[in-house]
């Protein structure tokens, strides 16, 4: 109760200015959650489906490498991208590539979705805590302006409520610069990680291409 009360205390001796980094707290914290959830429901591992699809392609078994990918269940995001990919191959190396720049682009947009907003509240925080200390020194030398009997008391108060806005921006900016750093490191970690999948995956399937190209020339020049 007691550690209760001088929390409300110290939020009150901050001013008008500790409401909105009240909200930005609550926004930090909301956001932070929000993603990790998100991420952690939205299946990013690509090594077990790699070490799968490639050799199945390498092998020619393009139906059990589409089988595969369909089996996987929609958040799989991986498995979406594959298969986007897979679905192209009968028109091209090109054609592959942009659907890998599209669906890749389209996916991580997803996972960063609010990760703009995260880095915006870790330095709007801050500044809003030092807009409130700058109110609070104003509001000192005021006090000791219009006061008769100036003592250390006085200043100390007036100054140590300033600083509070100070404290609570800065603990804000850095809950939000931590969890955006960690946030941002998974999501470039998928990234590299599907596009080295995704390259390898194209790199075969426009081999494969190529030699059944020239494959069927021969055939039918056999058979006439």
């Amino acid at each position: 109760m007691t550690e209760q009360a001088s929390l409300i205390g110290l939020f009150e001796m901050g001013g008008v200015f500790m409401w909105p980094l009240l909200v930005f707290s609550v926004l930090t914290v909301g956001l932070i959650l929000e993603r990790i959830l998100y991420l952690l429901f939205h299946d990013l591992k690509t090594e077990k489906i790699r070490a799968t699809v490639l050799p199945l392609i390498e092998e020619g078994s393009l139906i059990e490498a589409d089988g595969f990918l369909n089996g996987l269940k929609p958040r799989n995001l991986t498995g979406r991208i594959l298969r986007a990919i897979l679905k192209s191959a009968p028109y091209g190396e090109h054609r592959m590539e942009k659907v890998l720049e599209a669906e890749g682009q389209e996916e991580i947009r997803r996972l960063e979705n609010g990760f703009n907003f995260l880095a915006a509240l870790a330095s709007i925080a801050p500044l809003t805590g030092f807009l409130g200390t700058v109110s609070g020194m104003i509001g000192a030398f005021r006090s000791i302006a219009e006061a008769t009997d100036v003592n250390a008391q006085l200043v100390a108060n007036g100054i140590y409520e300033a600083l509070m806005t100070t404290v609570f921006g800065l603990i804000i900016a850095i809950v939000a610069l931590v969890g955006y750093n960690i946030l941002a490191h998974r999501v470039d970690s998928f990234a590299a990680d599907i596009t080295k999948a995704s390259s390898d995956m194209i790199g075969l399937l426009s081999v494969r291409r190529e030699r059944e190209n020239r494959i069927s020339p021969v055939l039918e020049e056999s058979r006439a």
